[in-house]
């Protein structure tokens, strides 16, 4: 069993409730009420009638005006207002419920204790501290009147006006400690309202930005897919047409151009299985910087096209993703060059300097058209790939005839010496 579970919840007995009184202060004055009645029928029963007829007629006329007063206080109990906002006639509710809260002390200091308690409380809620202070003064004022009238000491006066001052300020204190208390629960639930409402719009973009990290993965596989089945794709036609050109003249070089094709066939099953389970970039297994590059270069030579290697400079440190984008922009530039230019030559150069790397693939074929330079594909997933390490990129048909592509890296050193720059250029 929890600690809730073992605790009855008791918060909506002191909760206010709009304009309404607590649900404790409502208990406590009907007590009073209860508690004078029966005290006054018992008096009775016991023979108390035979002694109030010798009784001074001024002190019968006290008594009989209090239970008056009780009874009109009990008549006045469910309009009594508990709010500052009040209008005057609940004002004016509240005074005449408070003087008549007052006479009830000629009737019984127990019934006095309780609806003083009650209508100190009132007294706060409506007029405040200022209402709370005069009440204090009117307790003073009648419970001295009260004892003086009987002629008792004065002490008692004294001592009984101290008395209900004390208990009139204590019960005034515990209301705005139960007025302060309701404004923090209101503020708790609001600030919970506001929580739940912002839990909710957190949930939403969190929803959106799970679609946007779907809708980015899916461009980035499929930049893969294009990148590497693509390049395999292309190289494994291309040794299966030279198989099929060789077959009669020349059937070594044709068994040669198939056995290249099943291991091009191979190499693209193994690269597939890997990117579909892991997701991952495609990288060269066990070689890098421009050993990888010459390697990429010569799985394109054959069909009658000569590819020229060139490599100037020694490889800087590189960033992961620098690395990669040297790789796929080579594989980029000869997938297109075999693929749409019709070249027989293909020039690469790739040239590294501490401050980076520069890739560039240069074909004498027919070049591209402006449609092709802005709706291609593989160009336009490969700028996205420079954008992220802070390269550049260039593409466009060349004066001679031809078509160039370049890229340049940073290194790791050279990545906050300079901008991202995006150079202006088509992709295929």
């Amino acid at each position: 069993m929890t600690k809730s579970d073992a605790l009855p919840d008791l918060s909506s007995w002191v909760a206010l409730r709009g304009n309404r009184p607590p649900r404790v202060l409502n208990l406590l004055f009907w007590m009073a009420v209860l508690t004078t009645m029966l005290m006054l029928g018992v008096g009775f029963l016991a023979g108390g009638l035979a002694e109030l007829r010798a009784t001074d007629p001024l002190l019968i006329g006290y008594l009989v005006a209090s239970v008056v007063g009780l009874v009109l206080s009990c008549a006045l109990w469910p309009f009594l207002p508990w709010s500052p906002r009040t209008s005057w006639a609940g004002r004016t509710t509240t005074v005449l419920f408070l003087l008549l809260s007052l006479g009830t002390m000629f009737i019984s200091n127990h019934t006095t204790f309780l609806l003083v308690c009650v209508a100190a409380m009132n007294a706060v809620a409506v007029f405040g501290i200022a209402g709370l202070l005069g009440y204090a003064v009117l307790l003073i004022v009648f419970s001295m009147t009260a004892v003086l009238l009987p002629e008792m000491p004065l002490l008692v006066g004294v001592a009984l006006a101290i008395g209900l001052t004390m208990l009139a300020m204590l019960s005034g204190a515990a209301y705005v400690a139960l007025s302060v208390a309701a404004q923090r629960a209101e503020r708790t639930r609001e600030l919970l309202r506001e929580l739940a409402r912002a839990h909710e719009e957190l949930r939403r973009h969190a929803d959106r930005v799970r679609e946007l990290t779907v809708a980015e993965e899916r461009a980035r596989m499929s930049r893969e897919m294009h990148d590497s089945t693509g390049h395999y794709l292309t190289a494994l036609t291309m040794s299966l047409s030279n198989a099929l050109r060789f077959r009669t003249a020349r059937p070594e070089d044709a068994w040669t151009e198939v056995e290249q094709a099943r291991e091009l066939a191979r190499e693209a099953l193994t690269d597939t299985r890997r990117w579909v389970r892991a997701l991952r970039p495609l990288r060269l297994e066990g070689r890098a910087g421009t050993t990888a590059m010459r390697t990429m270069a010569e799985s394109f030579s054959g069909g009658g096209v000569r590819i020229d290697f060139t490599e100037v400079g020694s490889w800087p440190r590189l960033p992961e993703e620098a690395e990669l984008v040297c790789y796929r922009t080579l594989q980029e530039g000869l997938t297109n060059a075999m693929r749409h230019s019709g070249a027989d030559r293909i020039e690469v150069e790739v040239a590294a300097a501490p401050e980076g790397v520069s890739v560039t693939v240069t074909d004498n074929g027919v070049g591209a058209g402006d449609d092709a330079l802005c709706s291609g594909f593989g160009l336009r997933g490969l700028r996205e790939r420079v954008s992220a390490v802070a390269g550049s990129v260039s593409a466009g048909s060349r004066t001679g005839g031809g078509f160039r592509l370049r890229v340049e890296v940073p290194s790791e050193t050279g990545t906050a010496e300079r901008p991202a720059t995006v150079a202006a250029g088509g992709g295929l």
